[in-house]
């Protein structure tokens, strides 16, 4: 089994190249530890979520500690639903350009071993977990479901990214949760904003692959919305603004929210 390799939708010479052990690398690499943006895009609706519940309950100030075990929590989870992700996809990655040269299909890591992997990360993020109270425990293990079933979704679904929308965007409901012990209209809004603000991120994201989706039968919004994606995305992008700015008010607060949740969503 091949321990080094690059892979080609990752930057070139990054901190895992450089500094990882060669045993250690393509693990990182089904972990995404290459590329930070994606847990930070799991991290802020919990984030979201947190901040949603202080404007509600300002008498509890921001949830620090649980942003930071969320934070954790998320970069643990991030990796495990890549790894899970490349497992189900091998036969797909094998396929595509992009991802051929990821750890499973060039040979770097086998089946067997991303499954360990797997397993491995979901126990230290349950161990996170269960720093939270019930509510918010058995919320996380609803979200396996939506996480279980989204690498299905673009071999049936034109709307693959709205099935991530419902996995990713998780955490604003989480979020809410450790802080409240349920649920309400506010995060409700807010989850649903988040969606729409993932199926725009994701969608730009797939306009990479169209042309190798095409020839392999994949499914996704950046095929479905075609010549129109911009309007698409746009109308996805106001449609999450006009939520969360909903969900505010629901709170008991007011369009600042929306207006600063806007700097993390748009970095």
């Amino acid at each position: 089994m091949a321990q080094t390799g690059t892979v080609a939708d990752a930057q070139n010479n990054n901190w895992l190249d450089r500094y990882a052990p060669d045993q250690v690398k393509p693990y990182g690499r089904l972990a995404r530890w290459d590329r930070p943006i994606g847990f930070w895009l799991l991290f802020w609706p919990c984030a979201w979520g947190i901040g949603l519940a202080a404007i509600a309950q300002p008498e509890f100030g921001f949830g620090w500690w649980a942003a930071v075990l969320m934070f954790f929590g998320a970069v643990l989870m991030r990796g495990a639903g890549c790894t899970f992700n490349d497992i189900v996809d091998r036969d797909i990655d094998m396929k595509v350009a992009r991802t051929r040269s990821r750890p499973i299909p060039s040979g770097q890591v086998t089946a067997k071993e991303a499954l360990y992997f797997l397993i491995a990360q979901t126990l230290l993020a349950s161990v996170i977990l269960f720093q939270f109270n019930r509510f918010t425990v058995w919320a996380c293990v609803a979200s396996l479901v939506l996480v279980a079933i989204y690498p299905f979704m673009k071999r049936i679904t034109w709307w693959p990214q709205f099935f991530l929308g419902l996995a990713f965007s998780w955490g604003a409901l989480v979020g809410w949760t450790s802080q409240t012990g349920g649920l309400g209209w506010a995060p409700v809004l807010l989850y649903a904003g988040t969606i729409l603000w993932v199926i725009g991120y994701d969608t730009i994201y797939a306009l990479q692959d169209v042309e190798d989706d095409a020839l392999v039968g994949v499914k996704s919004t950046a095929r479905l919305f075609g010549a129109n994606v911009r309007i698409a995305v746009s109308a996805l992008y106001a449609g999450a603004f006009v939520l969360w700015n909903i969900a505010s008010l629901a709170a008991g607060g007011g369009w600042l929210f929306a207006t600063l949740s806007l700097v993390p969503a748009g970095l």
